[in-house]
């Protein structure tokens, strides 16, 4: 299949706008246009930043070939002068964004973009499907790895996902929130994301015996040797043959990482009948690996009863993160830029969930010196100063006659420049520190935030300069509305 140009993954719409922005003379209009999300997967008190790097990826290779500008030739419904802008067409705005890895939270802006409004329309729905896709898959990796503990994770979905890019995409993003491994072997190869693999049914099916099947594959691969011992009858057949195999190639060997793995029944109760089994025939560095549509609640449900499994294999409930499969990420104009002055841009609705928050925005975080934990986030207008020497009062954007007031702490700035008049400014880190930093990020909450049923609501504020102009904003509008 010929390679497509991802460039033109664009809403239909985008194009027809940026041909009218271009007609109508708001071509090199400056704008900016804020990414964010409204609510938490799983009704979480947390999520994950991830997809940034194919955002990077997309941006430093946009651009459209002769073959694109004739499809949209084709449709009748573009200026030949808009047609030959796109002929040249590159990004040469700016991008800001919270690194891969972030910890983020409902209503604060993950990525903004500065661009012309053309530049900023035709990339909308690339940025979105890149960020939404794989911070949901980062966000459900992580409640997986809070469930498993110290236990080892496997993301096992690659056959089960909607597409290729989003089993290899997939596989990145699950490791960025906390998995371990991965099934995939293009995750390994191409993105650097260690894979581990055991044996199928059908190994075991195409020998006349299990124990056969068992020992040549023991024989086949010593040193990463895990029996699947579910195919015929776990305790009865599985498990005392594995345990034959093991003593008979393995042992005499010097060979001592070796494990079981349970894919069907109740893994609770196999998982502590095959421990007594193998802790019973002296095998008490086998390790047991339990699988089988598995999710957070059920991992953790099988640790609280005891279970005695040392590593989870999750398929299709972390790739499609199937309990909850929609992100959410939506891209809302924020301002416009004129002689270098910005100005907000607020959008209305009868929701009030849907009313946006206007202007050009840092995101800081609020962290307790004593404990290190995160307090709050807090968005301020980007030219705007806080004096870190003086009290902090914020208060509740919900009830705000509630206000809470910090002495002891200090502050982060979490938007990184990314792209600056179109250039890459931002350093990539490999994907072994953004693992890192996101499990540093999540170290930092509060325990009560980590739960998976009515966690601690973690709040996003504004600064008393960016409510005002909001209000104010609201409150014009109004006005408007009325005057008619």
């Amino acid at each position: 299949m010929k390679k497509v140009n991802e460039s033109m993954l664009i809403d239909f719409y985008e194009f027809t706008m940026a041909n009218g922005y271009f007609e109508h003379g708001y071509k090199d209009q400056t704008v900016y246009f804020d990414l964010f999300f409204r609510t938490i997967p799983n009704k979480g008190g947390y999520a994950i930043m991830a997809g940034l790097e194919s955002v990077i990826e997309f941006i430093e290779n946009l651009s459209f070939t002769e073959e694109d500008i004739a499809y949209l030739r084709k449709r009748n419904m573009f200026s030949d002068a808009f047609l030959t802008y796109l002929k040249d067409f590159t990004f040469t705005g700016d991008i800001y964004a919270l690194k891969e890895g972030t910890v983020i939270f409902p209503n604060e802006p993950i990525l903004t973009v500065r661009a012309t409004t053309i530049e900023a329309q035709l990339i909308e729905t690339y940025l979105l499907v890149a960020i939404n896709h794989q911070s949901l898959i980062a966000t459900k990796a992580s409640r997986l790895k809070q469930a498993a503990g110290d236990r080892l994770l496997i993301e096992m979905g690659a056959r089960r996902a909607h597409g290729v890019s989003s089993a290899n995409l997939g596989a990145r993003a699950a490791y960025i929130g906390g998995a371990d491994l991965t099934s995939n072997t293009y995750a390994d190869r191409h993105l650097n994301i260690p894979a581990s693999g055991t044996m199928a049914h059908s190994w075991i099916q195409l020998f006349d015996t299990e124990i056969e099947a068992f020992r040549a594959y023991a024989k086949t691969y010593p040193s990463q040797t895990t029996f699947l011992v579910d195919t015929y009858d776990t305790l009865k057949s599985g498990i005392p043959n594995a345990i034959e195999v093991i003593k008979e190639v393995l042992i005499p060997k010097g060979i001592k990482t070796y494990a079981i793995r349970i894919d069907s029944g109740d893994l609770t109760y196999l998982s502590k009948q095959a421990r007594q089994m193998l802790d019973e025939a002296g095998l008490t560095d086998c390790k047991i690996v339990a699988s089988n549509a598995l999710d957070e609640y059920l991992i953790k449900t099988i640790i609280d009863q005891g279970a005695p499994i040392d590593i989870f294999g999750v398929g299709e409930r972390l790739i499609t993160a199937k309990s909850d499969p929609v992100f959410g990420g939506v891209y809302k104009l924020t301002a416009i830029e004129s002689d270098g002055i910005v100005m907000p841009k607020i959008k209305i609705s009868d929701n009030p969930a849907k009313i946006t928050t206007p202007h050009f925005k840092n995101v800081y975080r609020i962290y307790d010196k004593k404990t290190g934990k995160a307090q709050a986030d807090l968005l301020t207008i980007y030219n705007e100063t806080i004096d870190e020497t003086a009290p902090l009062t914020l208060f509740n954007p919900e009830h705000t006659w509630q206000t809470t007031t910090y002495e002891d702490y200090t502050l982060k700035n979490l938007m990184e420049p990314i792209f600056k008049a179109g250039k890459l400014v931002y350093d990539k880190p490999k994907i072994e520190a953004i693992r890192a930093y996101c499990k540093d990020q999540v170290a930092h909450l509060w325990d009560e935030m980590k739960r998976f049923e009515h966690p601690h609501k973690y709040y996003v504020d504004l600064s008393k300069k960016l409510w005002d102009v909001k209000m104010d904003l609201i409150n014009s509008n109004r006005s408007k509305i009325a005057g008619k």
